[in-house]
């Protein structure tokens, strides 16, 4: 109908042809205001919002939950005219951008056990538990970011040659200069001293020095790159997602600490674009945020390398012939053998660890 506005799949990307309809967060006969969050797309890459264009009334849904859209195709309609007060959305329908999830299966209540005569023969307490638990398993469908990550990592092991080198690191002049400056650096910069902005510039450092990891094979050709795009591993409730950080070598530490903040705030919350996500040349990940002290971090097709990053722990080292204790983190370097030798990715790690370690070099610009 002419007088009714058309709800429309978002654009997904020049690379993404179809997606699926998550869920509806209104229905049919629901007041919406502009900007209102009325469904959710995902894709194979990524969870869209679709807003709503004008004030209205949800008049008719023309695809269900579950159902596979185009982008552009129209999947519902919005009538226009009805004044509607923004309010929030309703908790359960916030915990839509969950993945599905084990539903226990209805248990009867139990009476409590009668009482037994005392007896010499051994009691058997297990009873209550039996006849409380049952078995039961559930068929979910994967979605489409999950489908994507296996088809991903399974095309990483297919095709490069992978092999990870370790190396550990002294972080106490980095936690030093955090103690130093950090309310400083969140003063004039208005965020937090984290982390993995010095793993970013440490990166760029030794990228100046060993191109190849920044590089790709493709075909019979090694595409190089003059710039650094760094994609950033954020673990989110549907999976694991890679947004990319543009131009990382000309970036100061608070502009990477700053997008970096944006682009995890923005993958948990649903609010990526596919722009986000396209690209990168190498990709960092940190396995420490959830404990873990040491692992083999696998490519991110086409890129040629990957840096594990691990938890601190402190451990006795060596130091001009004393046992001192320091925080440690391990580092692993995935790297595709068919580019880059065994000894430039040491060299690599290397100097990573070395940026690190001796952080004159990298700039807090207070």
């Amino acid at each position: 109908m002419a007088d009714e506005i058309e709800i429309k799949v978002p654009s997904l990307g020049e690379s993404e042809t179809e997606a699926t309809l998550v869920s509806w967060l209104k229905q049919e006969g629901d007041a919406v205001a502009v900007d209102d969050v009325i469904a959710e797309i995902e894709s194979d890459k990524i969870t869209l919002e679709v807003t709503a264009l004008e004030d209205g009334v949800l008049k008719r849904i023309l695809k269900q939950a579950g159902e596979v859209v185009e982008p552009g195709e129209v999947i519902g309609y919005i009538e226009p005219g009805v004044r509607a007060e923004r309010k929030p959305q309703p908790a359960t329908q916030a915990s839509a951008n969950t993945a599905p999830g084990h539903v226990e299966p209805a248990r009867a209540p139990v009476a409590p056990p009668k009482k037994q005569p005392e007896t010499s023969t051994p009691k058997v307490m297990s009873t209550q538990m039996d006849a409380a638990t049952e078995r039961s398993e559930e068929r979910v469908p994967m979605s489409g970011l999950r489908k994507r990550i296996a088809t991903r990592l399974k095309q990483a092991q297919d095709t490069a040659a992978m092999l990870t080198t370790f190396n550990e690191v002294n972080m106490q002049p980095v936690l030093d200069l955090r103690k130093r400056f950090g309310a400083a650096f969140a003063e004039r910069h208005g965020i937090k001293l984290g982390l993995m902005s010095f793993f970013v510039q440490a990166v760029a450092q030794a990228m100046a020095k060993y191109p190849a990891l920044n590089a790709y094979i493709d075909g019979d050709e090694i595409v190089y790159h003059n710039y650094l795009d760094v994609g950033i591993a954020v673990s989110t409730e549907r999976g694991l997602v890679v947004p990319v950080l543009r131009n990382a070598e000309k970036l100061s530490l608070a502009e990477i600490e700053r997008q970096i903040a944006d682009l995890a705030r923005r993958a948990r919350e649903g609010g990526l674009l596919p722009d986000d996500l396209k690209g990168g040349t190498f990709s960092i990940t940190n396995g420490g945020v959830f404990g873990s002290l040491l692992s083999t971090p696998i490519l991110n097709p086409p890129q040629s390398g990957i840096l594990g990053m691990h938890t601190i722990q402190k451990r006795p080292v060596v130091e001009d012939d004393d046992i001192v204790i320091r925080p440690m983190m391990y580092l692993a370097l995935t790297y595709d053998h068919r580019l880059i030798d065994g000894a430039e990715a040491v060299r690599f790690l290397v100097s990573v660890k070395e940026a690190l370690e001796y952080p004159a070099s990298l700039h807090l610009n207070l």
